[in-house]
């Protein structure tokens, strides 16, 4: 009977981490702050992004036009090839408010900036 009893306070004790395991992610989640952004002819669409500070950001890039681009920033210390017609994805780390530059490596004049508030 010990035995049984001991194996049930485990399967709730497992089902309680579960759930805060699983409540946590979601607050994680909420937490975050998605936005997007397209190139076409070689142009940023918009060229200014907006996010909230302090909070994990994460940019989808969709390329319109048919060659690839790479999406880089020197301060959000990232980079990413984003092929023809395809798209992309960057997680980037909470971030004080400012302004953060990005350009298109492949394509220069291609300029934008995230601003963080």
């Amino acid at each position: 009977m010990r035995a049984s009893i001991e194996a049930g306070a485990r399967a709730t004790a497992a089902l309680v981490m579960a759930f805060i395991v699983g409540v946590s992610a979601q607050y994680a989640l909420a937490q975050s702050a998605t936005v997007q952004i397209s190139i076409k002819n070689h142009r940023f669409q918009p060229t200014e992004l907006h996010a909230p500070a302090n909070t994990p950001i994460t940019i989808r890039i969709k390329n319109l036009d048919p060659t690839p681009m790479e999406f880089e920033s020197v301060t959000l210390r990232v980079e990413k090839v984003v092929a023809g017609n395809g798209e992309g994805v960057i997680n980037v780390r909470a971030l004080s408010p400012g302004r953060y530059n990005f350009f298109d490596d492949f394509n220069p004049q291609a300029k934008g900036v995230l601003v963080v508030q």
